[in-house]
């Protein structure tokens, strides 16, 4: 699976851990982060990993900012993309599995890497449940018309 992957200066300390989990998972890494922790403006970041997804380049994106927030909600912006924002393991499975998310927004700051890791991990391995999930997201796509 290609998985796009970007942050922000909120993002930059986890960045390297993560790309190497997501490597070490078995998929390859499309990066548009920053390792400096030097302000940069998260949208222009949330464009690059989603607007990856976006346009076919890649299956799904992982998008770290402070809280997830400004990545999910730019990110959201894109034509087909599904964006979360998941704090937990739960909601990532979750986030896959009724909602066929197909983007990942992470919290860089108060949010610990194990937990990222975790969270990360879910998300990558949980599949689309489908069924009655599946006119659901048929609608939001509607949303988009």
């Amino acid at each position: 699976m290609k998985v796009a992957f970007a942050n922000d200066h909120r993002g930059a300390a986890m960045r390297q851990a993560l790309i190497a989990r997501i490597r070490a998972l078995g998929h390859e890494v499309i990066d548009y982060g920053v390792d400096k922790e030097e302000s940069v403006d998260y949208p222009d970041y949330a464009a690059k990993g989603a607007g990856a997804v976006s346009k076919g380049e890649a299956d799904c994106a992982v998008l770290v900012c402070g809280t997830g927030i400004g990545m999910s909600i730019a990110a959201n912006k894109l034509p087909g993309v599904r964006a979360a924002v998941c704090t937990d393991e739960v909601g990532a499975e979750l986030a896959r599995r009724h909602n066929d998310a197909n983007v990942l927004a992470l919290r860089g700051s108060n949010q610990d890497l194990a937990l990222n890791l975790k969270i990360l991990e879910k998300f990558l391995s949980t599949a689309f449940e489908g069924g009655r999930h599946q006119r659901r997201v048929e609608k939001i796509g509607e949303l988009e018309k």
